[in-house]
């Protein structure tokens, strides 16, 4: 019975720990930006390093016959360009990230191609493991089922950990600027007391004379 028992409680329990799991984990986000005819329009993500990043854009128009074209450009923190296209209607871009910061991708209309309007673009954006291409794997290493599932719990695991590791260096940067801060407001506060202090005595001082002179005192 107990055998039995476990064979029942086990994959619900597999099942909703693979939904914690993925909960937590880097997820794909889809976006729909509307890209007006003059300017530009970026979505951002931060992105801790050593991180597989992989996109997919594409325009999307009622008029079939006549698609308008956009021209995309990402940047790394640091400003390095990693992808940039012209006059295209759809496209791809993957990269592992060199850095952590803030990853920007740029979208702008080619006006000169179509009528005027906004352009709707979609934009498919996948970070860490849902980037990760589990068919290919699973016809790599010839694993189906369960035995896939606890492949992807354990990158998933991993994705957790990495970014739990993330927050914690950020926290302690974050920790570390705002004790430098608070030292510098504490100094700043007590020089701007000392500088009232001698003002206020050569204030007084001046005064004396002043009255001195005058024989008023």
């Amino acid at each position: 019975m107990a055998g039995n028992a476990m064979a029942v409680i086990c994959p619900s329990s597999l099942t909703l720990i693979l939904l914690f799991a993925f909960t937590l984990a880097p997820v794909a986000h889809a976006i729909w930006l509307n890209v007006p005819t003059t300017g530009t329009k970026c979505v951002s993500e931060e992105i801790q390093s050593n991180v597989v990043v992989l996109a997919d854009y594409v325009v999307v128009s009622e008029d079939h016959g006549l698609i308008p074209t956009i021209s995309v450009k990402v940047t790394s923190p640091y400003g390095n360009n990693l992808h940039h296209r012209e006059n295209v209607t759809h496209g791809q871009f993957a990269f592992t990230t060199q850095e952590a910061g803030n990853y920007l991708a740029c979208f702008w209309s080619d006006s000169h191609s179509h009528g005027g309007g906004e352009v709707s673009v979609n934009i498919d954006w996948k970070t860490g493991i849902a980037a990760k291409d589990w068919e290919s794997v699973a016809r790599k290493e010839k694993i189906e089922g369960v035995e896939l599932e606890l492949r992807k719990l354990e990158g998933a695991v991993e994705a957790i950990h990495e970014n739990l590791l993330y927050l914690k260096s950020r926290e302690a940067e974050m920790r570390t600027v705002s004790e430098s801060t608070n030292g510098r407001v504490a100094w700043f506060s007590i020089m701007s007391l000392g500088i009232c202090i001698a003002v206020s005595s050569l204030q007084v001082l001046y005064l004396k004379r002043f009255f001195q002179k005058k024989k008023l005192i």
